[in-house]
């Protein structure tokens, strides 16, 4: 019988375009060579333009799916989507806390790519205080970075935040690493860098892409995950679902009127190719 490959538990929404939640997880998981055990949160109503409806599924339900699985096998590795509720993010919470060997990435969904609120004030507190403690390692693009820094903050707005800063705030709240990638930022390259307790770790330049991009969040952690499920070392692995997820933007599709959808499956597009040859 053969060796079973590593084994990530994703906490996420379902998203029936199939560009970003759930959807994205169990592609990128199973595209970087681990088996994907998908944990649903919520239900929701969205296309590729935005997400209209937001479903939360009782916090019980949550911690059954995801204590049944635990029970039955091992997890190399937990990532964290959209969540849903504070009574979820307190479920949650209490479940990881059981494993604290196992590398917990967190992929703080605040809004969706057109703006749609997806995290209320409660929820962000519930994040704060109860998640990002137990974190190893943490990826918010810079929007997020800077809300979560400054929600506490009365006195800046969080637009006024470096982004070092904000690194220094989310490692002070218990993360133990903090990712902070610049799609949002004015810059002709997209730069990513990694911040420790000591500091700035790596940083990465990227070429920009031209469009927008649904789900690309959800592929960035979600492949950083199954690397470190892998048996990479955080460094390495940040680098690796870098690459990865870069390659599936620029290889992505438009199947709608909204973003593009990054191509998880990018690397078999040779063997559609073959397909399209016999076919013709």
């Amino acid at each position: 019988m053969l060796q079973p490959p590593p084994n990530v538990l994703s906490f996420a929404a379902n998203d029936p375009s199939g560009g970003a939640g759930i959807q994205a997880d169990l592609l990128t998981i199973a595209s970087m060579g681990c088996h994907p055990l998908p944990v649903i949160t919520a239900i929701t109503v969205q296309d590729t333009t935005g997400v209209e409806e937001v479903l939360p599924l009782d916090a019980e339900w949550i911690e059954n799916q995801a204590r049944t699985i635990l029970e039955d096998m091992p997890v190399h590795a937990f990532k964290l989507g959209l969540l849903g509720s504070v009574e979820i993010i307190a479920a949650i919470a209490e479940i990881v806390s059981d494993y604290p060997e196992i590398p917990l990435i967190m992929d703080p969904v605040l809004t969706s790519g057109r703006g749609d609120e997806l995290a209320s004030d409660d929820m962000i507190d519930a994040m704060c205080g109860l998640l990002l403690p137990q974190v190893t390692l943490l990826t918010p693009n810079s929007l997020e970075a800077r809300r979560l820094a400054a929600f506490d903050d009365e006195d800046n707005s969080p637009d006024t935040l470096p982004l070092d800063e904000c690194a220094h705030r989310l490692l002070d709240m218990g993360c133990e690493y903090v990712l902070i990638t610049g799609t949002h930022e004015n810059t002709t390259d997209v730069t990513n860098t990694l911040f420790g307790v000591d500091g700035r770790v790596r940083s990465d330049e990227w070429k920009r892409l031209p469009g927008s991009y649904h789900g690309s969040g959800c592929t960035l952690a979600s492949a950083i995950a199954a690397s470190m499920a892998n048996g990479l070392a955080v460094n390495e692995s940040v680098y690796a679902g870098q690459k990865y997820t870069w390659q599936t933007l620029n290889a992505s599709f438009r199947p709608g009127m909204g973003q593009h959808i990054p191509n998880r499956l990018f690397w078999a597009d040779f063997a559609n190719s073959i397909v399209s040859k016999k076919k013709s």
